[in-house]
């Protein structure tokens, strides 16, 4: 069990987002609702720089899953608590080190599933992701099914990157 993120297990869910993408804004599934609710045509998305986009969303999502892992990954948290104690829970053999070991070789591995970890990541995805689209999209005069097209979008897409977070740090 990590003490801290694991950089290959945010690299690995930080391809989630354009995986669910691909299947999201799929000429089949939601492509052409999103279209007409943003005003986007195939002419537009014709000029664009895939590599450049994919790159991109691909940054954002992996500094998202760094956030998601103090999201889902509750042990996280006890390990800021301590950090913070002058013994230091990094310094081997001192009183805030044996209390973290102890507490983790007893609590260490609790509410570490894909499920408890999709289910924060959704509620990541409906309390942060779908306030901040609804905002922009009022100040963009943008409908309420932009708005949910693209929130379902980030609540599938964090609820899926917690779980993986959850289940494999």
């Amino acid at each position: 069990m990590f003490l801290f993120p694991n950089p290959l297990v945010n690299a690995v869910a930080a391809l989630i987002p354009l995986a669910v993408g691909f299947v999201w804004y799929h000429p089949k599934t939601f492509a052409p609702a999103w279209m007409a609710a943003s005003g986007t045509t195939e002419e537009k998305m014709r000029g664009s720089n895939m590599a450049i986009i994919f790159a991109t969303v691909y940054f954002f999502s992996f500094i998202m899953s760094f956030t998601i892992d103090y999201l889902v990954i509750h042990q996280l948290s006890l390990f800021s608590i301590m950090a913070a104690d002058s013994n230091h829970v990094m310094d081997a053999g001192s009183e805030a080190a044996k209390n973290y070991a102890s507490i983790m070789e007893k609590y260490g591995s609790d509410f570490r599933t894909f499920k408890h970890g999709t289910f924060h990541g959704a509620m990541c995805g409906i309390t942060f992701a779908l306030p901040v689209l609804g905002i922009t999209a009022m100040f963009e005069r943008k409908s309420a099914k932009y708005i949910l097209i693209h929130a379902g979008y980030w609540v599938v897409s964090m609820a899926l990157m917690g779980g993986v977070i959850c289940a494999w740090t």
